[in-house]
């Protein structure tokens, strides 16, 4: 099973205006202190199941992964409220109701939102969101993004020449699933039009698909036709992944520093360890790369540094702690190969194997994603990209970006006369934040690096 972490949840425990049996509304959980709203993933028990304490409910999605939902009493699940799929449902709002052990769920059959309290809108999330960096919140640091404030919302007002009450935005949107809102946007259906035919005349994914325009002339043919392009929604993580790259170019004055690496004798080692090593492990390029950061970062560890403005304080790391960018479904992830320093090649490439699965199943806890004092990106899997610049992940002070492997011609003395010997080399750019790590510095550390890759007996050292 995944990863779990602890939640925050609020549990009500009383009688509806119907009378329903003693009962326990459960709500949607805080999983993480930024998180404002979470999207429904699969319920891991139905209605019916008992539940013990520490059992999965279901799967929450928040601006960073999937996580696992336990509950912590036990009970039996009486009905769900929120399905799977529902998208942006506000921390606290309903989505599920427990009995105690024993009871019977048949009076809940009927039990709806409105009888657990309604539903009310997600908090606005709050504005440092756009400087939200991999660090966690409660590490006291002035930099550590701030909890969440409640935001205030005007309240309703009357209008003067007529008297009706002004109504919020929500208020004069269509009732619809987020299915239906999907599928309309996708077919060029005009939702305001749709007659609902669900409960409280929530329009539904049917009501879409039954949707017919009214003759009328050129502007009903364009509509029924539909937009020549396909608006997709942004997910959470998408969402937070837009802020902070914004954050980090706004915020760190990004330079680059490139070199051409040799890498012959070093896939050279690999082969012989991997040959060696009678299937208990199989080495990558990248595993080799990320000890030689590591190894670069202790020889200068400006780079291994954090800028702290409001503190005055550059805060240098006594550990390197590299994130590595995976590639995932939903977005970039880089989970944290923690005290590389001090990790042989075989626990290196375990880890990342094991991180680099989870994130793409989006199974990471937070701390195995928050932090961290170095990054690398390696794009050398396709063989297009022979070097690219990468974004500095913060409030880290470097990044290296890593292209793919090429033969290049080098020219080597023979007997007779010179010749050319193939060597295989990659292109690697450092980025580093200038307000910590001066010119001279980056250099510095790229040739570090290129002399532990170009050397590699001395990443056994």
């Amino acid at each position: 099973m995944s990863d779990h972490s602890p939640a925050l949840f609020s549990l009500t425990r009383g009688y509806a205006s119907k009378s329903f049996p003693p009962h326990t509304v459960v709500s949607m959980p805080a999983l993480s202190p930024t998180m404002t709203a979470g999207n429904i993933g699969t319920w891991q028990k139905k209605a019916g199941d008992t539940i013990a304490p520490g059992d999965v409910l279901v799967e929450i999605e928040t601006d960073k992964a999937q996580m696992d939902f336990e509950f912590q009493e036990e009970g039996v699940l009486a009905k769900i409220l929120k399905e799977a799929g529902e998208k942006d449902v506000a921390v606290g709002n309903p989505i599920a109701v427990m009995i105690e052990e024993g009871g019977d769920v048949a009076p809940f059959e009927s039990f709806t939102l409105e009888d657990a309290g309604g539903e009310k809108a997600p908090k606005e999330a709050p504005k440092e969101e756009a400087s939200q960096s991999s660090e966690p919140a409660d590490t006291g640091s002035k930099t550590a993004p701030p909890p969440s404030e409640p935001s205030s919302q005007p309240a309703s007002q009357e209008s003067e020449s007529t008297g009706a009450r002004l109504q919020p935005s929500l208020e004069r949107e269509p009732k619809a699933s987020p299915f239906a809102k999907s599928l309309a946007l996708e077919r060029g259906v005009p939702i305001n039009e749709v007659k609902g035919t669900g409960p409280g005349g929530r329009i539904t994914k049917e009501d879409i698909e039954k949707y017919k325009p009214s003759s009328g002339g050129a502007g009903s043919s364009t509509a029924a036709a539909g937009p020549n392009y396909q608006d997709l929604p942004a997910s959470s993580m998408r969402k937070t992944i837009a802020n902070r790259l914004v954050q980090s170019f706004n915020q760190n004055p990004h330079f680059f520093v490139s070199a051409s690496v040799s890498v012959s004798k070093l896939l050279k080692l690999r082969q012989a360890l991997n040959a060696s090593a009678d299937g208990k492990y199989k080495l990558s390029l990248n595993d080799f790369l990320i000890k030689a950061c590591a190894v670069a970062c202790k020889k200068v560890p400006t780079v291994n540094s954090s800028w702290r403005g409001e503190e005055g304080t550059i805060r240098e790391f006594k550990t390197v702690d590299v994130s590595v960018a995976v590639a995932t479904p939903n977005g970039l992830m880089t989970p944290i190969v923690r005290g590389v320093e001090g990790l042989g090649l075989e626990s290196i490439s375990a880890q990342v194997k094991d991180l680099g699965k989870r994130a793409r199943d989006s199974k990471l806890k937070p701390e195995e994603y928050q932090g961290g004092s170095f990054t690398i990106s390696n794009m050398g899997m396709n063989s297009a990209v022979e070097r690219f610049t990468a974004v500095i992940n913060p409030p880290q002070a470097g990044i290296l970006a890593v292209g793919t492997t090429k033969k290049v011609a080098i020219p080597a003395e023979g007997e007779d006369g010179t010749n050319v010997e193939w060597d295989d080399q990659i292109v690697v750019t450092g980025s580093f934040d200038h307000k910590v790590v001066d010119g001279a510095v980056g250099g510095e550390w790229i040739r570090e690096f290129k002399k532990v890759v170009e050397n590699p007996l001395e990443l056994l050292l």
